[in-house]
């Protein structure tokens, strides 16, 4: 008998209107755990402290390109490190534009080979 994968759970996590739990597509899905981890600061999360990026934290910092380089690699270690399983990352690109802040992170989904590339904003 072939094995299915089943869809995954919507993140956040929901009840759909038939009363069960959520499903979303796979890029969806992992579109979802990205921007998860990217906007949660560690020590937020009480059974895993760890979890998040810290890129809330940086929001208030002076704008430079060192703040640039900073946040690429806070983001693509926090990818590697909570998402490496699922994903991996080709490309992490973040620019300040006035009083945006964009991140941009280019992945392969690793179950089904498929490049995708996700764009998060966040006003400072």
């Amino acid at each position: 008998m072939p094995s299915s994968d089943p869809s995954p759970i919507a993140v956040p996590y929901a009840i759909d209107r038939r009363g069960r739990t959520a499903e979303a597509a796979r890029e969806t899905h992992l579109r979802d755990l990205i921007e998860m981890l990217l906007f949660t600061n560690p020590g937020e999360r009480v059974m895993r402290p760890a979890f998040g990026s810290g890129v809330l934290g940086l929001v208030f910092a002076p704008n430079s390109d060192e703040l640039g380089a900073t946040t690429q690699s806070l983001i693509a270690s926090a990818l590697q490190t909570w998402l490496g399983d699922l994903i991996d990352i080709s490309e992490v690109t973040v620019e300040s534009v006035d009083a945006v802040l964009s991140i941009t992170v280019d992945y392969v989904d690793r179950a089904s080979g498929d490049a995708a590339s996700v764009v998060f904003g966040r006003s400072l």
